[in-house]
This record gives C-alpha cells, sequence and structure tokens, in this order.
C-alpha cells in the first residue's frame, strides 16, 4: 500500500491531491535556483529553502525530487504540513515517523519489527533512527515541507535526524531558517519581471503570468502582443510572486487585462483562485494571513504600523512611527529583523555598512496590515505620525540643499521618494473617507514647497506642479503656505502652461507685498520675466530678471539665490549687449552663495561663456564651458540641466568641416522630458529664455 507522504524516483513526484489548478504545469523562471538546489544538496547534508509566502519554495523542492538528475537509487520520503494539521508536541516527529515506516516497507499502523519500546522522547529519537536507516535505497533524502508551524520541534528533530543517520540528506522549506550550524540556505527571491534589454523573449514573472492564463475553454483568450506592457506592469505591482502572479493570471476569464492593473493598483489582498489544494493558497490575503499567525502579537503590532510605510524605510524611522501604545522602542528592531527572516519585509544593505539598512514591506503584506490597522482603529494616527515624519524629512532635505549639501540632498529625496510623494494623496484622500483636514493639507504642501529644488532641478516640473495645484484648494483660507505655492505652481507651469502660470502670479504678487516677502516678490518677479522672454518681450524680461536678483536675500530659503535669476538675466542681454551680459555674468558668479550652491555657480558659468560666445569670443568661451564642465563631472550631477546646456554649447563652438564656427541659432536650455514621471518639463530651465 502506497504511504502518501513518500516519493521515490520514479513515481513522478505528482501534484498535490486535489490540487486541479496547478496540478503538473511545471517550474517556470526557476532554473537559475533549481540548479543552485541539486548543487547545494551534493555538497551539504542539511538545505533549507527559505522565502516569503507564495514564492515557490515547495514547488522548488518538489520538482528537485522528481528530477531524473537526481541519484540513483535514492529514496525521497517527504513530509508537508498541510493546513488543519493539528500542531501538537511532537507532531512532525509522529507524521514523520509514519511516512519512514511505510517507506521501510511495513504496512501503516504496524511499525518497523526492530523499533524499541522505551518512553516517549528517546522512544522517538531511536525509532526514526532505525526507520531511516530500514528503507531500502542507497541514498535517502527527506523533505520537511512548509514546517513553520513547528518551527522549533523541525530544529530539534532535524539536528537528532543528521546526528543518528550520517548518510542521511535534509530538505527543508520554510520562510526562516531552522538557524543549525551546518544548514545551507537558499533563499528563493521572486521572479524577474523585466527581461534583458534588447531580448525578445519574455521575463520569467511575464512568462509565468502567460502560461497560467485561462485557456479559450475556461473563460479565457490569449493575450496579444501589444498587451505585454501591460502584463509586465501587473507582474510589477505583484513584485513577482508567483502565487500573487497565478492568482492574477487566473483573473482574466472574468476582467481585462486593464481592469485587472487597474484593481491591483488599488489592493492585492482580494485576488483568489479555486484551485489550489492548500487553502491558504487560495487567496493572496490566506497566504498572507498563514505568515500573520504565526507572529507574536508584538511583532503582529510592529507589521500593521509599518505598513503606512509606501517606500523603503531605516530602522530609526519605524521606531518613531511604530512605537508607543505597547511597543517600546527597543523591541522595534527585533521585530523588524523577524518580519524580514519571514519575508514580510525586505531588507535593503549591509549590516555594519556606512549607510544604513533599509527595509520595504511586500505590498501584499502592506494592504493586509492597512487593512488590520484599520480595524483597530490605529489608522488615521498612523497617518498622521507619518506625515509629520516625512515633512520633517522634506525641510531636512531642503536644509542639506541650502548647506551647500546638494548631493545628500538629493539623495535623501530619493530614498524617501515614495513616501515623500504619497503625502498629498493621503491628505486629499482624508481619513478613512472623511473631507480632507486643513492641517494635513497644510502639512503636505509645507513638504511639496520644501523639494522645490527637486521639481526645479531635476525635471520634476509637471509632478510637482500638479501637486502643488492638487492641494491650493484645500488650505484653510488665509493659510501663508498658499502664496508660496502659488508661486511655486507657476515657476513649475511657465514653459508649458503660461496662462495658468500668470493667473497663479496674478494671486501670489499682492498677497507677498502685503506681506513684506522680499525672497516671494522676487521669485515672482523672475517667473515674470521667464515669461516675458516666452512672449518675446526682452525689455520686460530685463526688467523683471533685474528686479527679482535685487529683491531675493542671499540666504534665503525656500527657493532658488539670486544667482539663477542673474545668469537668466545675463542669457537675455547676451542677445541684444554682449558686454553688459559678460559683466551679469560675474556679477552673478561673485555671489557669496555660490560656494555652496554647485547648481547655480554652473548656471551661471554657462551664462558667462554664453556671453563670450555673442561677443564674438568663440575660443574663450569654449575654454570656458570645457572648464565648467570638467568641475561638474568632478562631483555628483546635481546641476544636469546645467550640464546638458554646456555641452550643447560646446556642439555649437565646434568648427564646421570648412574650419569656420558656425553661425547658427544659439542654444539656450528649454523645458525637456523628465526621468519619473514621464513628459516632465524641466523648471530649472523654464528660468532660462527660450531664443
Amino acid at each position: 500500500m502506497e504511504h502518501p507522504d513518500v516519493w521515490t524516483r520514479g513515481d513522478g513526484y505528482g501534484p498535490e491531491p486535489g490540487d486541479r489548478s496547478r496540478g503538473t504545469r511545471g517550474l517556470v523562471g526557476r532554473e537559475g535556483e533549481l540548479a543552485e538546489l541539486r548543487s547545494a544538496l551534493a555538497l551539504h547534508r542539511l538545505v533549507t529553502v527559505t522565502g516569503a509566502a507564495g514564492i515557490g519554495k515547495s514547488r522548488l523542492a518538489r520538482t528537485l525530487a522528481a528530477s531524473p538528475a537526481a541519484d540513483a537509487g535514492r529514496a525521497v520520503v517527504r513530509v508537508r504540513w498541510h493546513d488543519g494539521v493539528p500542531v501538537g508536541p511532537r507532531a512532525l516527529t509522529a507524521r514523520l515517523l509514519r511516512a519512514l515506516i511505510a517507506a521501510a516497507g511495513a504496512p501503516p499502523g504496524q511499525g518497523v519489527p526492530s523499533l524499541r519500546r522505551t518512553p516517549a522522547v528517546v522512544r522517538e529519537c531511536v525509532d526514526i533512527a532505525e526507520a531511516a536507516r530500514a528503507v531500502p535505497a542507497e541514498a535517502l533524502l527527506v523533505v520537511l515541507d512548509d514546517v513553520d508551524p513547528v518551527h522549533t520541534e523541525c530544529a530539534g528533530l532535524v539536528q537528532r535526524l543528521l546526528m543518528a543517520v550520517p548518510g542521511l540528506r535534509v530538505l527543508v522549506t520554510a520562510r526562516r531558517a531552522l538557524g543549525l550550524g551546518d544548514e545551507h540556505v537558499i533563499r528563493v527571491a521572486p521572479l524577474e519581471v523585466d527581461g534583458p534589454p534588447g531580448g525578445t523573449e519574455p521575463s520569467p514573472a511575464v512568462a509565468l503570468f502567460l502560461a497560467r492564463t485561462p485557456s479559450r475553454a475556461h473563460g479565457g483568450r490569449p493575450v496579444r502582443a501589444s498587451e505585454l506592457p501591460t502584463v509586465s506592469r501587473v507582474c510589477r505591482l505583484l513584485e513577482g510572486v508567483p502565487l500573487a502572479i497565478e492568482l492574477a493570471a487566473g483573473q482574466l476569464a472574468d476582467r481585462t487585462l486593464g481592469e485587472l492593473a487597474a484593481r491591483l493598483e488599488a489592493d492585492q489582498c482580494w485576488l483568489t483562485g479555486p484551485g489550489p489544494a492548500l487553502r491558504r493558497h487560495r487567496s493572496l490575503h490566506a497566504s498572507i494571513g498563514a505568515v500573520h499567525t504565526l507572529c507574536d502579537p508584538l511583532v503582529r503590532t510592529v507589521w500593521h504600523r509599518a505598513s503606512v510605510f509606501e517606500g523603503s524605510f531605516t530602522e530609526a524611522a519605524a521606531v518613531l512611527l511604530c512605537s508607543g501604545a505597547g511597543v517600546e522602542p527597543d523591541l522595534v528592531p527585533s521585530c523588524l529583523a523577524l518580519l524580514s527572516a519571514t519575508g514580510v519585509l525586505r531588507a535593503f544593505g549591509e549590516p555594519g555598512a556606512v549607510r544604513r539598512p533599509r527595509y520595504r514591506m511586500a505590498r501584499a503584506a502592506r494592504d493586509f496590515g492597512t487593512e488590520r490597522l484599520r480595524g483597530a482603529g490605529e489608522l488615521p494616527g498612523a497617518l498622521a505620525r507619518h506625515a509629520v515624519h516625512y515633512r520633517g524629512v522634506a525641510a531636512v532635505a531642503e536644509t542639506l540643499w541650502h548647506m551647500g549639501l546638494q548631493h545628500q540632498a538629493l539623495q535623501t529625496v530619493l530614498d524617501e521618494y515614495d513616501d515623500l510623494m504619497a503625502l498629498a494623496p493621503r491628505a486629499l484622500a482624508g481619513a478613512d473617507g472623511r473631507p480632507p483636514d486643513g492641517d494635513h493639507i497644510e502639512e503636505a504642501l509645507e513638504a511639496v514647497l520644501s523639494l522645490w529644488f527637486w521639481w526645479a532641478v531635476h525635471e520634476q516640473g509637471r509632478e510637482g506642479s500638479a501637486l502643488v495645484l492638487g492641494l491650493l484648494p484645500h488650505l484653510p483660507a488665509g493659510s501663508p503656505l498658499a502664496p508660496r505655492g502659488q508661486w511655486l505652481a507657476a515657476w513649475l507651469t511657465a514653459a508649458y502652461d503660461p496662462r495658468t502660470a500668470r493667473r497663479l502670479l496674478d494671486l501670489a504678487w499682492p498677497a507677498a507685498v502685503m506681506a513684506g516677502d522680499d525672497a516671494l516678490i522676487g521669485r515672482v518677479s523672475h517667473v515674470h520675466g521667464t515669461l516675458a522672454w516666452h512672449r518675446h518681450d526682452p525689455e520686460e524680461a530685463v526688467r523683471y530678471y533685474r528686479q527679482a536678483a535685487d529683491m531675493v536675500p542671499e540666504s534665503a530659503p525656500g527657493g532658488p539665490p539670486p544667482t539663477v535669476s542673474l545668469a537668466a538675466l545675463a542669457v537675455v542681454q547676451a542677445h541684444t549687449d554682449p558686454e553688459s551680459a559678460g559683466r551679469t555674468a560675474l556679477r552673478a558668479l561673485a555671489q557669496p552663495r555660490n560656494r555652496d550652491d554647485a547648481w547655480a555657480t554652473a548656471l551661471a558659468q554657462y551664462a558667462r561663456a554664453f556671453a563670450d560666445h555673442r561677443a564674438g569670443r568663440t575660443g574663450r568661451a569654449r575654454r570656458r564651458a570645457q572648464r565648467a564642465l570638467t568641475h561638474l563631472a568632478t562631483g555628483p550631477d546635481t546641476a544636469p540641466q546645467a550640464r546638458a546646456a554646456l555641452r550643447r554649447l560646446l556642439d555649437h563652438l565646434e568648427p564646421s568641416a570648412d574650419g569656420a564656427a558656425r553661425h547658427d541659432k544659439p542654444f539656450v536650455p528649454v523645458p525637456h522630458a523628465g526621468t519619473r514621471s514621464g513628459a516632465l518639463p524641466s523648471a530649472t530651465e523654464a528660468t532660462w529664455p527660450q531664443g
């Protein structure tokens, strides 16, 4: 009589009983992991495959054990911890003993004749060892699959087995390692979503999605080539988790790819499927819930509270947001480590490195935690703490920029980007369906205003203006942030929507004058100068840029320094009065603040080289541009537009084939596409006149 926990080479190692959806469909995209696992088992007696829920640990182990490449004469004894199996004292030991007895050829329930009758634990240790030795095979591989509910017992059992049976090899699948000294751990990562550059084959994640799409007989239809980008988007939203991808592919019988992607943007725990034998594999919610059930209450609480992070976060940020109300600050780091070990969090960076490690919560785990946080009534408070913290992060980034630590400022924004960008949508959405709160709107707008340098310098003008324009109508009446927001939105939209920019400036100007805010008055004038040059009015542009340069204090925070206005003024003057333009550019370069502002200095250097060019001093202009580019190349790229402008100017100054200098239209920086949000005009380049 065949025992359901026993497989030997040649019997197929087939699908789980009742596994109607997955059946014998093979492994997709795991060739490298399978080869690594095969090599590890050849070299190590204990191999543990770890990874997050739904990552494919069991299927990988099942495929390995059924592989024809397995050693000849090997017997495979497998015990899988199915849903609903009672977790009692030595429950795993009892199940393994029954499986070994069956593999030894004895009828179930009769045992092996030589097994001793000694008390409890001693008897079990001896019985298992003798049963393992009794298996008629040259080699024995014990597969202990999905042992998380009996993790502690499994560690002790494996240690005893390896000591008692020298020729035994053990393969364990669990969300975290056993922690034994001779254990070799293979951590299974999500499937790659993006294929190799220039390749024609789909990525492993996309290939799995296509393989699991329902056939026409089951209400599905083939995915067209034009839909492959949407498939990639779906797989990216699901972070390459195989179980989630399979469940999502099954939804195409009821909805289109576009509808599926839109639904997954909002939430993922709704994904379900009818087929898998394990209940926790029939929905993403159940899969994550199985991990949640095995966590201690304290770890669960940290999980719930950390779900408010949209992107990666530091341990310090987690301590700030997760401690309190029963969670001591010094316990949060250990909870993060446990969540990382079980795949709920993914850790980035090396322990002890210069940069502190960061964590990112899996999307499905984040949706699950937010659901629990909302159910406990803690979500509004957690979101409020999140907003206060990231408003402070934005303020720190702006301070770093003004202190001359511009690379650090930009790195801060990149590190915290997802959570900084979440402030405005969360403030506008309100808490649990309530209307937006004025205080939260002000906090979000203050953070967006602090990031003016990000929108302006790094080509994110359209994204920044959209956030500001979305928040402005919801500000409390009389908020002092309103004119600052109107100015920033006008600056960011000047290059591609001058009508909106003028309307915003008309609102900001009287408020700035009434408040006596010289910096804001000057910055409003700067945008007026840009609009004047765009409508081909150089005299007005000169007047406004000069007023901006005179009004903005040298060290005023919250926006560009007067150097930027002087540089723009020099470019305008260069078209009609190159000598005056050269003097203006020198004045821009002489500003004391320049030693701390590589961005503004680079703009001024471009303006001076451009003035020399317009004055006919082509060789000097070329040398100045080359020196400026060399200086920019020695540090981080904090002035991408100036770098591009200098290169374009040098290209323009290169002699033509007959040796004469080119006299075509000079290059002046204009807005171009951004790097994160599609076609984004560069707000910094909007400060330049367009020739």
